[in-house]
């Protein structure tokens, strides 16, 4: 606080208190600010503000680089409030109790005014909600006389039996857990958040703007009509009262506007407007708070506004890093703490223990480390793939999402325990037992809700995952030195350990068809009793096997690392015996094994007749367990068998001859190899069929995908030159046909065949000169031309190379083939006539609670990740990402971050799949690879640690730390396969 005269300053709470504060009269904006902060033991202070009016009558915010008296004249006269300047799209980030109750109150303040406009159906749900925080348990008298004191929203009066029943089902619920369950209602609504600014557009049509975290929003009367993403916007000014939107080139729109012009009320209206956009982005956007611009010499031009304080990365980063316990607060409106005016909450102790934390201003102020860029929210559903399909500005945090265990029930004050040590968890606080509580209406929408999940029945996005954000780290800096003291460091030992881990998510993927499958299938008499003896019969036996094979690999590592007496008695050091033992039990399997690709042609079969089945699999492919396509599990045990092979090879190249293990090593890996020769033909069958199926999903207006003798060959974007310029194009390469596509507005998220080239009798000529384009070449084919660009050489070099191979493979055949792709598209339609909506990566990403507009079908998929990767996958590389499965614990931090944190990891289908432990059911989040580049930390990133490799793909940096040498070079050996791709081998003819 500087020196000088103390004046006084009130300022109202958001539970309508008030209290007056003594400030220097040369006191910044921020001084004030943080004594309100310190006031109230606020941690997460950034995300309020003190707003004000000035003397032109408008509402304004205080600028906290400014001194008080030069934005307030009157002070002894003018009030300040205390409210919600930023309103976060997940509340879950929200770490602190007393911060979601302070947004609680906002929320209450908003639906009183009439601001929070929602149909009738929310509005009593979230009275509701109000009521329970206030008043406890349900007592009929007791509710309704409360409601008849207190007005929360307008029309209460006809909503009255409405909110009661809805009260009536929250018995049990805590004043924490009905904070949780007004913000969760409250971030779904259109008008969350939202300030309205009147202006009109340059026809005279009066609008309103507002700022959000995805961008600035356009309403008319209270209904959104545009939204422009902060990827999308170049800049934003205002030129007296004209406020000027200026956006970034989109070359796919041909009646493109470079700048939008809207008329406000006033040049104040206006630059008011305007600080608000820029504190909105900056907080929500950059890493950390930016810089001041240097001071002109001569003149200056312009505003030199700019956001002060920490960015919500930075918040979130201080409140991690500081560890503070809990502080009690007093709820001033609610009863059922009156007893002790606290929550149950222990007082909030520095890190440090050195008592109660600092009140004064220098607490508030205390350095935090810099930030990442806040991440985009994606699909709803956890689904293959999910991952972070962001623009380099979007924080990465494929992701989404990160539901916890739903067998795990923590109580509330348990679960801020686990805030402070694994990062926000989204799931609600324990809910009640009531039978109706399994059901909350949202806009007049009836919508399920289990245990885990949030109350609009989604899980909250992958992508804001406290495994993909870095709020709350478990600090495990020495974890890997007391285990290397405590464990063997033999390579065998971790080509066994590698043996553990993987056949741990082996085990997992058996269960999805054996227990997962099987139950929600036999619900229904849908699947014919003969296919569902040729799939369960034949996959029982196998899961039974390696359950009991599993036991055997734990408990000889168990002995291995000391963990039982076996060592008395000596020879446990070893793994071979065990896997010979068990390939000779799994031999006896091979007749089950070979059915399991009849049980996947048989269920496609019965899948085309039966539509009642074929919906249930697309409904079980939604579920969260099911993490891959669900055909990919069908193949999982053929693959399993290659993985044996690779292990067996790693561990007798490692023994010598002599080695005691080195024997029955040897013995393993020849029965292992005839295994794999026996079914290797089966499995490169099954793998084309497979992701011919796969690919047919992601496709629309194709019905003849999967028929006999056709070959995937590969997938990915080019550029197709037309009449309008370079337009991103996904196409598809077989051995008969290469069809291009782009992707349409469908609700699935589906790709629109716009042509196709059959490819007997083409011909490819590089054409860069002639076009002037870096990295074309043109296809001729028998009726039309086209001119195609790469993003880069090697992918060009790529994609000519399997063209080349698919025309020979064409040329072999009998002329053109009979089984042309059949849609309602045919070679002769450009596809600028189709005039197809193009969707870019910024459209994807354009707003963090873009979930509504979403659905769970077919939005992140390898073909999707590919399109907004501009990247391209073969075959090949999908046989080798199958092949190349890797399971194990990893340490993760980001590149701003101090604490390193504990994940189980699985890696398969370009992706990396994580989890807290190898116990839990399905993944909380994944991170697909393709695009992505693995490199070892340099000098100047100080990763002071070893075996640690990173993961880059723009802006978005993760650091993955290994135990070891060996599991270090695996780990880099498994993830460079999807992310590098691979010559091709030689075209397998069915």
């Amino acid at each position: 606080m500087p020196p000088g005269r103390q004046i006084s300053i009130r300022v109202q709470m958001l539970d309508d208190t008030q209290e007056v504060f003594e400030v220097s009269q040369r006191a910044p904006g921020k001084a004030l600010f943080d004594l309100v902060c310190a006031h109230l033991n606020l941690i997460e202070g950034d995300y309020f503000g003190l707003e004000f009016q000035d003397q032109r009558k408008m509402i304004v915010w205080l600028d906290l680089l400014k001194p008080i008296l030069k934005q307030i004249r009157r002070p002894k006269n003018t009030i300040l409030r205390f409210v919600v300047k930023f309103f976060p799209p997940d509340h879950t980030l929200l770490l602190e109790e007393l911060t979601r109750y302070l947004f609680a109150l906002q929320i209450k303040h908003d639906l009183a005014c009439g601001r929070l406009t929602c149909n009738e159906s929310s509005a009593a749900l979230l009275v509701s909600h109000i009521v329970q925080s206030e008043i406890g348990d349900f007592d009929e008298v007791q509710c309704k006389q409360h409601l008849l004191n207190n007005k929360y929203i307008p029309e209460q009066d006809t909503l009255m039996d409405k909110i009661i029943e809805y009260h009536r089902k929250h018995v049990g619920q805590t004043p924490a857990e009905s904070d949780y369950q007004l913000l969760e209602i409250a971030r779904r609504l259109e008008m969350y958040g939202v300030r309205l600014h009147p202006a009109k557009d340059r026809e005279g049509t009066k609008l309103s703007l507002a700022v959000a975290h995805s961008g600035v929003l356009v309403f008319q009367g209270h209904t959104k009509i545009n939204s422009f993403n902060w990827s999308k916007v170049r800049k934003l000014s205002f030129k007296r009262k004209r406020f000027l939107i200026k956006l970034r080139p989109d070359l796919n729109q041909s009646n493109y506007q470079d700048t939008l012009e809207f008329m406000m009320g006033s040049r104040d209206c206006c630059k008011v407007f305007w600080k608000i956009c820029v504190e909105y982005h900056a907080f929500f956007r950059l890493f950390e708070e930016p810089k001041p611009k240097p001071k002109p010499v001569l003149f200056t031009r312009g505003s030199s506004f700019r956001f002060s304080g920490r960015t919500q990365r930075q918040v979130i980063d201080y409140v991690k890093d500081s560890e503070f316990k809990k502080v009690p607060f007093e709820r001033k409106h609610s009863k059922i703490q009156s007893s002790s005016g606290l929550s149950p909450f222990p007082p909030r102790q520095c890190a440090e223990g050195q008592g109660e934390r600092n009140t004064s201003a220098s607490a508030h102020q205390a350095d935090s480390p810099v930030g990442r860029t806040q991440v985009t929210v994606e699909n709803p559903a956890l689904q293959r793939y999910t991952g972070s399909l962001t623009s380099q500005t979007n924080g990465c945090r494929n992701g989404t999402h990160d539901e916890a265990d739903a067998r795990l029930k923590p109580s509330p004050s348990k679960q801020q325990a686990e805030h402070l040590s694994t990062g926000p968890v989204s799931r609600s606080p324990q809910h009640s037992e009531s039978p109706s509580a399994g059901q909350v209406m949202v806009n007049g929408q009836k919508q399920s809700l289990s245990l885990g999940q949030s109350p609009d029945g989604r899980q909250p996005s992958p992508l804001t995952s406290p495994l993909l954000t870095d709020a709350g780290f478990v600090r495990t800096d020495d974890e890997d030195e007391v285990r290397r003291k405590r464990f063997p460091t033999d390579k065998a030992y971790f080509i066994a350990k590698e043996l553990l881990t993987t056949e741990r998510t082996y085990l997992k993927d058996l269960e999805v068809i054996t227990v997962s499958f099987q139950k929600s299938v036999g619900k229904d008499e849908a699947m014919p009793d003969s296919l569902r003896n040729l799939i369960f019969a034949n996959f029982e036996p196998v899961y039974k096997f390696h359950e009991t094979f599993l036991k055997d690999v734990e408990q000889r590592l168990a002995q291995w690392e000391g963990r039982s007496n076996a060592h008395i008695k000596g020879d446990y050091q070893r793994v071979g015996d065990v896997m010979l033992k068990n390939i000779q039990g799994l031999k006896l399997l091979t007749a089950h094994l070979q059915k399991h690709s009849e049980a996947l042609l048989e269920l496609e079969r019965t899948c085309r007749s039966s539509r009642k089945l074929e919906g249930l699999c697309r409904d079980f492919e939604l579920q969260k367990v099911c993490y891959l396509p669900l055909n990919i599990f069908f193949l999982r045990p053929l693959h399993r068998l290659m993985h044996y092979k690779q292990i067996l090879e790693r561990l007798c190249k490692h023994y010598p001859p002599t080695h005691e293990d080195f024997r029955e090593s040897r013995a393993a890996l020849a029965d292992i190899s005839e295994m794999v020769v026996q079914l290797h033909g089966t499995l490169l069958k099954m793998e084309n069929f497979q992701k011919l199926l796969e690919l047919k999903k992601d496709l629309t207006g194709i019905d003849n995908l999967a028929v006999p003798g056709r070959e995937f060959i590969r997938l990915g974007c080019l550029s197709k030159l037309s009449g309008k310029g370079l337009q991103q194009r996904m196409f598809f390469l077989f051995n008969d046909v290469l069809m291009y596509t782009s992707r349409g507005m469908t609700t699935s998220n589906q790709f629109k065949v716009h042509g196709q080239l059959s490819l007997y009798g083409m011909t490819i000529r590089e054409s860069e000169d002639e076009w002037g384009v870096p990295h074309s070449f043109t296809l001729f084919g028998q009726r039309q031309s086209v001119v195609v660009a790469a993003s880069s050489a090697s992918e060009m070099e790529k994609w000519v190379e399997d063209i080349k191979m698919a025309i020979e493979l064409a040329d072999k055949c009998n002329g053109p083939s009979t089984e042309i792709l059949s849609s309602s598209f045919t070679d002769s339609k450009s596809p600028e006539e189709s005039s197809a909506d193009q969707e870019s990566e910024d459209d994807l990403s354009a707003s963090r609670t873009s979930l509504e507009r979403q659905t769970p079908h077919r939005g992140n998929t390898t073909v999707h990740v590919c399109w907004h990767r501009n990247t391209s996958v073969s075959m090949v590389d999908f046989s080798v990402a199958l092949e190349n499965q890797l399971s194990g614990n990893l340490l993760r931090k980001f590149k701003n971050s101090n604490g390193w944190q504990k994940l189980w990891v699985v890696f398969t289908n370009f992706s990396l799949f994580f989890y807290k432990t190898h116990q839990d059911e399905y993944p909380l989040a994944s991170l697909p690879l393709l695009g992505y580049s693995i490199t070892i930390p340099s000098e100047s990133e100080n990763i002071h640690k070893d075996y640690v490799f990173k993961l880059h793909f723009k802006s978005h940096v993760y650091y993955f730390r290994s135990e070891s040498e060996y599991t270090f070079e695996r780990w880099m050996e498994v993830i460079r396969s999807a992310t590098c791709s691979l010559s091709r081998k030689e075209p397998h003819v069915y």
